[in-house]
């Protein structure tokens, strides 16, 4: 959802803003839409923004809330720790729409219908939210985001002169399963935070919620009307289709998962086969599974319990991805490994074949891509906890 920005791109600095600035008449106010793309997982669900153009003033300024800033202090461990921290900046709007034209994702433009007063309460909000120090804010992707930005500014600063219709559809999605459907041609993306992300993105979402996606925005718009004078009216004066979508919907062409994973399991029942024929543990690839396995359990586990990413929060993944997996990997090295492994392995198979058996019946919606994946390890665990005494 949120394009990656250098600070770089802050064209048009604070300081711009230093002296009060007043619209005239003519100037126009826009929430404009950006399709999603189908290259990479931050551009699959859309981007939001204002637009102010000014002809009189010569201003014509993309006020974006999807900035953040690598050269921030402790960037990349704030944001392991999910103390992610974006900004608004604000430039050409050329400068802004030049990325979504080239990629042939749509853009469009809704001309709001406001009074002068209105627009005036609303860019000079934004002019206030663009200087250094309160243009930072914690972002977080379901919640605040680039799309619930441009949602709370109309509510807080149009407040009772506008008037939000939310009754246009009918909620019936999760966050997770909106989430898989804008990730539809980007399958490992999808199948990353299915994986990272645990129960509370499994709730029904209100229709407030749905704002946190753009293509949610431009509709809520849409429907909303706004006091004018002393009139009810639409708040969306004019609609422009700046650039429509034309991108290539065709399928990646990269490995699908359902193909890696289920050569995986054809792989793991090989070998299995060839060591149950020979009574003798291929350790390497035990140790390999197992580790790397357990390694993905710590990572599930840490965000859970030691980072600020609470949709990571209560993750049924560690089903199957367990913490202990990595040292029972480990242990299997040796070449006497400690007896109560065999026990260990006894359990981790009861554990795995009973997440298969009830996979849809877990509370938390688990990536069906994985299936192959935990036969392959219900089977190997198995294995060790019959040919590890020997």
């Amino acid at each position: 959802m949120k394009k990656v920005v250098s600070a770089l791109f802050v064209l048009i600095g604070w300081q711009s803003f230093a002296q009060p600035m007043r619209l005239s008449e003519n100037a126009a106010i826009s929430v404009i839409t950006c399709g999603p793309g189908n290259k990479e997982v931050y551009s699959a669900f859309g981007h939001s923004a204002f637009r102010v153009v000014d002809t009189d003033l010569g201003i014509d300024y993309a006020y974006n809330y999807g900035v953040f800033d690598f050269d921030k202090p402790n960037f990349y461990l704030n944001f392991a720790r999910g103390r992610n921290y974006y900004m608004l900046a604000v430039y050409d709007y050329e400068n802004f729409e030049w990325p979504y034209m080239r990629d042939k994702r749509f853009v469009h433009e809704q001309v709001l219908e406001l009074t002068q007063g209105q627009k005036e309460k609303i860019f000079t909000f934004l002019m206030w939210n663009a200087r250094p120090e309160n243009r930072t804010y914690r972002y977080d992707y379901y919640h605040d985001n680039c799309a619930t930005k441009i949602r709370d500014v109309l509510i807080q600063q149009l407040g009772s002169d506008l008037q939000v219709d939310s009754t246009f559809f009918n909620p019936s999605h999760s966050f997770r399963e909106k989430t898989d459907e804008y990730l539809d041609l980007l399958p490992w993306g999808d199948l990353g935070i299915d994986i990272c992300l645990g129960l509370p993105i499994d709730r029904k979402m209100s229709r407030n919620e749905y704002m946190f996606l753009p293509d949610y925005i431009e509709s809520f718009v849409d429907h909303m009307k706004i006091k004018s004078d002393s009139s009810i009216v639409s708040l969306v004066k004019k609609k422009n289709i700046i650039n429509a979508d034309t991108q290539d919907k065709s399928k990646i062409a990269f490995v699908h998962p359902w193909i890696a994973f289920t050569s995986l399991l054809v792989a793991i029942v090989l070998f299995s086969w060839l060591d149950w024929s020979r009574k003798k543990l291929s350790r390497w690839l035990d140790v390999t599974l197992f580790t790397v396995v357990g390694l993905i359990g710590v990572l599930l586990t840490t965000l859970w319990l030691f980072t600020d990413h609470h949709d990571a929060a209560r993750n049924f993944n560690l089903l199957w991805a367990f913490p202990l997996h990595f040292f029972a990997g480990v242990f299997l090295i040796k070449k006497r490994p400690a007896p109560f492994l065999a026990k260990y392995f006894q359990i981790s198979t009861i554990v795995l074949v009973a997440t298969l058996l009830f996979w849809w019946l877990i509370p938390q919606q688990l990536n069906v891509f994985l299936i192959p994946a935990v036969i392959a390890l219900a089977i190997r665990s198995f294995l060790i906890s019959k040919l590890l005494i020997n």
